[in-house]
C-alpha cells in the first residue's frame, strides 16, 4: 500500500513538472513569435516615418503612414543619428525625456534589447532603437513568476507532507509509550504482591530490599512512559539538585575508569520541569556519553547560570561525531550502535523541546576528542 502511495505521489510531481515545462516552452515560443512581430511592426513604423520625412508635396497622401505612426503607443522608441545624438523620442515618460542622463541610460538599455533599424533620410543615415512593449516585458517575467509559484507550492506540499509524517510519528510515540506503561504495570502489581508474600514467609530481608529496588526502578520507568504518552505536569524544581541526583546515581554505579565531575552554582535555580522526565533526559545523555567512551574516559556536567537562561553542558571524551552526522543524530531510528534502536537521543530531544519548552543541541564535537551536548531552559516564561 505504501509503495502505491509513493508511486502516486511521484506521478503527481512528475505530471506537475511536465505541465510546467510545457507551459514554459509555449510561453517562450509565444515570446519569440511576438518579438518577431514587434520587429516587423517597427520596420513598418520606420518606413512610415521615412515616407513622411521624404514627402515632397503638401498634397501627397500621407494618411496611412501617419496612422501607422500614431497607432504605436506601447513600444518605446529613440531615433538617433550616426553619432548617437537623439533626434526624437516616442512613448517614453516625460521625467526621462527631460533628464539627459536618464535619456542616455535608456538609449543604452534599448540598444541591449533589440538591434537597431537602419533608416535612410535623404543622404543622412539614422538609427531607430526600440524596446520591448509592456506586454512583451510581462511575458518575459511570466516564466520566472510561474517557476516561483511552482516552487512555493512544492515547498508547501513538502512541509505539509513532513508535518503529516511528524504527526503520525507523534501518534506512534504516544501509542507505544502508553502501551509500554500499561504492559509494565501489570507484572509490577504482581511483583508487589509477591514481595508481601515473601515478607510473610520471612525471606531474607536483604533479598527483599534488593527486589524492592528493582521494582521501584520499574515503577519509575513505567511512570516515565506514562508521562510521554500524555502532557506532563511541570512544577518549579531546583534544576541543580535534580541533575545532581541522576549524576550521583550513575557516578556510583559505573566503572572507576570513568572520571565523573560536576560543576554547578551553590544555590537553587528554579525551572518549570517534570522531575521524572528531567532525570530521564540526563540519564540518556550520560548513557550515550559512556557508550561513546567505551567505558573509559572523562564525563563532566557543567551548569551555567546566566541572566536569561540556564545551560546544562554534558561533555565526554569519547569518539566524537562526524560533522555530516550532526544533523541526523536526533532523528528517530538513527544510531551508530549495532544493537541500538536509535530512540535515546530522539526521545531526549522530544522531552526537552516538546514537553519542557527547552532546547538541546550539540555545541562541540571533534573526532577522537569528544562531544558536548547543551540543554538550555529559559528562566523567565509563562507557565
Amino acid at each position: 500500500m505504501s509503495n502505491k502511495k509513493e508511486i502516486f505521489r511521484w506521478s503527481v510531481i512528475a505530471a506537475a513538472l511536465i505541465t510546467l515545462l510545457v507551459i514554459l516552452w509555449n510561453t517562450y515560443s509565444f515570446f519569440q513569435t511576438y518579438k518577431t512581430e514587434e520587429r516587423t511592426k517597427m520596420k513598418i513604423w520606420a518606413e512610415a516615418l521615412n515616407t513622411l520625412d521624404t514627402a515632397t508635396s503638401i498634397e501627397a497622401d500621407v494618411s496611412l503612414p501617419f496612422l501607422i505612426m500614431m497607432e504605436n503607443k506601447t513600444i518605446p522608441i529613440i531615433q538617433t543619428d550616426v553619432n548617437d545624438n537623439i533626434l526624437s523620442i516616442n512613448n517614453i515618460d516625460e521625467h526621462i525625456v527631460n533628464t539627459p542622463e536618464k535619456k542616455q541610460a535608456l538609449l543604452r538599455r534599448l540598444k541591449s534589447q533589440n538591434p537597431p533599424i537602419l533608416l535612410k533620410v535623404g543622404k543622412q543615415t539614422q538609427y531607430v532603437y526600440y524596446g520591448n512593449s509592456s506586454l512583451l516585458t510581462k511575458l518575459k517575467y511570466y516564466p520566472v513568476t510561474l517557476v516561483l509559484i511552482f516552487l512555493f507550492f512544492t515547498v508547501l506540499l513538502f512541509y505539509f507532507y513532513r508535518s503529516n509524517k511528524v504527526a503520525t510519528q507523534n501518534k506512534l510515540w504516544t501509542g507505544m509509550a502508553k502501551e509500554t506503561a500499561h504492559q509494565i504495570g501489570t507484572p509490577l502489581s504482581s511483583l508487589l504482591g509477591w514481595i508481601e508474600i515473601m515478607r510473610l514467609d520471612k525471606v531474607n530481608p536483604e533479598t527483599i530490599a534488593e527486589i524492592e529496588k528493582d521494582v521501584k526502578k520499574l515503577q519509575i520507568i513505567a511512570d516515565r512512559f506514562s508521562k510521554i504518552g500524555s502532557i506532563p505536569k511541570l512544577t518549579d524544581v531546583d534544576i541543580i539538585s535534580e541533575t545532581r541526583k541522576t549524576f550521583d546515581y550513575f557516578s556510583l554505579r559505573n566503572s572507576k575508569q570513568i572520571l565523573f565531575t560536576m560543576d554547578s552554582p551553590d544555590y537553587e535555580i528554579l525551572i518549570p520541569l517534570n522531575k521524572e522526565l528531567h532525570s530521564w533526559t540526563i540519564e540518556n545523555l550520560i548513557k550515550n556519553a559512556i557508550d561513546a567512551m567505551k567505558g573509559k574516559g572523562k564525563l563532566a556536567i557543567h551548569i551555567q547560570d546566566t541572566p536569561k537562561v540556564v545551560n546544562i553542558l554534558i561533555t565526554d571524551s569519547g569518539s566524537g561525531i562526524p560533522k555530516k552526522l550532526l544533523k541526523k543524530i536526533f532523528e528517530p531510528g538513527y544510531t551508530t550502535k549495532k544493537r541500538g534502536w536509535g530512540l535515546g537521543l530522539s526521545l531526549t530531544k522530544r522531552i526537552v523541546e516538546d514537553f519542557q519548552n527547552g532546547k538541546i543541541k550539540i555545541t562541540q564535537s571533534e573526532i577522537g576528542k569528544g562531544t558536548t551536548f547543551c540543554i538550555t531552559y529559559n528562566k523567565k516564561r509563562l507557565h
